[in-house]
């Protein structure tokens, strides 16, 4: 590929965004297009279900560079613009507005979009969703008035918004259709922990509880949930999940596995995809990880930014595994925690407590059946880090439990 031909990213994600200043600093001196269908700068998410639904900072606190960075490295930003279709034999990609643009190869970083929970009222006014900066923002704005909060989903998001509802002086109750929060992606034990957590803090919450719909002419005005109660609420924020968006890949003939198979456009451990010069990265990117030595998606905000930065070398032929453990952090009232690993869906675990989760001070690990540590976290044990988590992961090594759960023993001598 020739410096004449532009490399050019779908996508003015924080992937999207990561690759084009990886590109920068790589060496990579042609033409950098950047399309995102927000009219945004590109921005993390991460900020916008913590500082600003806490209303300590803004949405554009979350921004990645300022107009200057991309004007000063020559990325040609085009914001508000969503790309139809992609031609991968052509090297072309249609815009909404009918025009082309050709590439010489081509990064899929579209991300993911909320799942909205279809249910009679779904549409009321005062039903809020979190993904995007305006999002983020109606959502801050209408804590101000202290309104009583229903969240639809005790998941990451769901546990966040109800923090940051609670912490401005709302009263919060938290719906859930699991036996506890959290279970699909920590397991009982752990879910009931930050279940208890919340509790502490005054939110209310209802498990084994599905939503039947919104009660409200104009404006919601309450939850009906299974049983026939109605919860009353002056706002509803919804946190089922988020789904890739993968229609663009499928369109175009690239290869997209199943929602059975974890969704997400395959790719190679490169980020490649099944057609010629086109990569994918983010949420989007199903990839073959070559630690795990099987396929994973993942939805994180360290993954974007790895993976971007990674799909950026590959379009450049250098040599590319993006073999980055998983990460992930969140803050809900005072818990600060961070996590890394994997447990692929289905995997039966033994979960090691390590330190009194009564103390507000803990770790968590998540055995195989034959001891290997398959993730871990630590909550509001910033002197020890995640790093000793993730070296005891990647060394593959069987650990003894009893040791593992005894913090006089150092993590690296277990």
């Amino acid at each position: 590929m020739t410096a004449a031909e532009p490399i050019v990213i779908v996508g003015a994600s924080l992937a999207g965004a990561t690759a084009a200043k990886t590109l920068r600093e790589e060496g990579w001196s042609g033409g950098i297009v950047l399309i995102g269908s927000e009219t945004e700068l590109p921005y993390e998410r991460p900020p916008l279900s913590k500082d600003v639904l806490l209303a300590k900072k803004g949405p554009e606190s979350a921004q990645l560079h300022d107009q200057q960075w991309y004007d000063e490295n020559s990325v040609e930003l085009r914001l508000g613009t969503t790309v139809t279709a992609i031609d991968s034999a052509a090297h072309t990609i249609t815009l909404d507005d009918g025009s082309t643009q050709s590439y010489g190869k081509l990064l899929i970083a579209t991300g993911s979009r909320v799942r909205k929970l279809d249910v009679p009222g779904g549409d009321l006014a005062g039903i809020h969703y979190l993904r995007t900066a305006a999002q983020s923002q109606a959502l801050t704005d209408a804590y101000a008035a202290t309104p009583r909060v229903v969240v639809v989903g005790a998941g990451w998001i769901g546990l966040e918004a109800a923090s940051a509802a609670k912490e401005r002086g709302c009263e919060v109750t938290v719906v859930e259709p699991q036996s506890t929060a959290l279970a699909s992606v920590m397991g009982e034990q752990v879910g009931e922990l930050y279940a208890e957590f919340h509790r502490e803090h005054g939110v209310e919450l209802r498990f084994g509880t599905t939503v039947e719909g919104f009660e409200g002419t104009d404006k919601v005005t309450g939850v009906r949930i299974s049983g026939g109660e109605v919860l009353p609420a002056d706002l509803v924020v919804v946190g089922v999940g988020v789904q890739p968006n993968t229609e663009l890949a499928a369109e175009a003939g690239i290869e997209v596995a199943t929602r059975e198979a974890g969704s997400g456009i395959v790719t190679g451990p490169d980020l490649r995809t099944s057609a010629e010069d086109v990569y994918a990265a983010g949420d989007v990117a199903r990839w073959d990880h070559p630690f795990f030595g099987r396929p994973v998606r993942v939805e994180h905000w360290q993954n974007a930014k790895d993976s971007g930065a990674a799909a950026a070398k590959a379009m450049l032929g250098e040599d590319v595994a993006h073999d980055a453990i998983p990460y992930f952090f969140t803050d809900q009232f005072d818990l600060g925690m961070e996590y890394v690993g994997d447990i692929p869906h289905g995997t039966s675990y033994q979960v090691v407590l390590r330190g009194d989760p009564k103390s507000g001070a803990y770790m968590a690990f998540w055995l195989s059946d034959d001891h290997h540590v398959l993730a871990g976290m630590h909550v509001n044990l910033w002197d020890d880090g995640i790093g000793g988590v993730r070296d005891l992961i990647k060394s593959g090594k069987q650990v003894d439990p009893t040791r593992l759960a005894d913090p006089s023993i150092a993590l690296a001598d277990v």
